[in-house]
């Protein structure tokens, strides 16, 4: 209970400070450009990774990258490039 108080009080102070969510809230930003690259800020750790799919832990559940041919191009603590053709993008819940 008092963590659901804590993300609405979270969220009311990022509405009425006019605060990036995802950065109060603690979300993924996810940038992509066309089906070429994809830049994902604020993750957890990498899952998995192989040159059709990449798998990211987030603070709720993990985003999961399908396609072809991908590279690493940048990896940082909570930041990746990927490239490659990005074929889906999902995010999967975390069923707690």
């Amino acid at each position: 209970m008092a963590k659901k108080w804590g993300q609405q009080i979270k969220s009311w102070m990022t509405k009425q400070m006019e605060l990036p969510q995802d950065v109060m809230m603690d979300l993924p930003r996810i940038t992509m450009v066309g089906q070429l690259h994809i830049y994902i800020e604020n993750h957890r750790g990498l899952i998995a990774f192989s040159d059709k799919e990449l798998r990211l832990l987030l603070k709720q559940g993990q985003l999961l990258v399908k396609g072809k041919a991908f590279v690493i191009k940048t990896i940082l603590p909570e930041e990746i490039l990927l490239e490659g053709k990005i074929e889906q993008v999902i995010y999967l819940n975390d069923d707690k």
